[in-house]
């Protein structure tokens, strides 16, 4: 069988990829802010199970683009999602990328007290500035980050993006997320990754430019 490709021109790709995703996602029973973050997730993947697994808290988009829009900072847990995230577009509003898993005072920390890098990472970068923190690989990094907001104003706390991918307690962070926490955007079970999370980053980018 004679395989056929298709003769696109590459500044169309994108858009084109975007449009037979809607094509093909059928009905939508979400609000157009909603479906453009499923949607870009999507994309990244080329996985529509996110269409069903992903769950947002109660006015969770509107909290992200405000951030954004304020110039707040977006914390990761570990360098690919903080690369994965469209430096020039969150630039515009001043706010930046941090992840810390990498310094050596993380590290060191993280091996005397026998935790992860990314959930001493997360623990050690909170601050004033940090509107969203965004984890695509480490469920220890989103408890520490559960636990650190749990009892948080909602008007005041940053919102959780909690995606880790794996086995080991990634299911269980993100259902605990989902009890615990009133600001987040997850997607349930062993499915996630960094460039869910990122792709849910720049997602709330582009639409906190509309």
């Amino acid at each position: 069988m004679a395989v056929k490709l298709r003769n696109i021109l590459p500044s169309e790709i994108e858009k084109e990829s975007f449009r037979m995703i809607e094509e093909e996602f059928g009905p939508i029973n979400t609000d157009r802010a909603t479906f453009k973050v499923i949607q870009r997730v999507i994309h990244a993947t080329g996985d529509f199970s996110f269409k069903d697994n992903m769950r947002f808290s109660e006015n969770a988009i509107e909290a992200g683009i405000r951030s954004i829009r304020e110039g707040k900072d977006i914390l990761t847990d570990v360098t690919m999602v903080a690369a994965g995230i469209s430096k020039a577009m969150l630039g515009k509003w001043g706010g930046k990328t941090i992840c810390r898993v990498g310094d050596s005072e993380v590290a060191a920390r993280a091996k005397a007290e026998q935790k992860t890098r990314s959930e001493v990472a997360i623990e050690m970068a909170l601050g004033s500035n940090i509107g969203i923190i965004a984890m695509g690989n480490a469920p220890t990094a989103l408890v520490q980050a559960i636990k650190s907001f749990a009892d948080a104003d909602p008007d005041k706390a940053p919102l959780l993006i909690g995606v880790p991918v794996g086995f080991v307690n990634a299911a269980e962070s993100k259902d605990l997320l989902v009890e615990k926490n009133s600001c987040y955007i997850t997607s349930l079970g062993r499915k996630g990754g960094s460039p869910v999370a990122a792709a849910i980053v720049n997602a709330l980018i582009r639409l906190a430019a509309d």
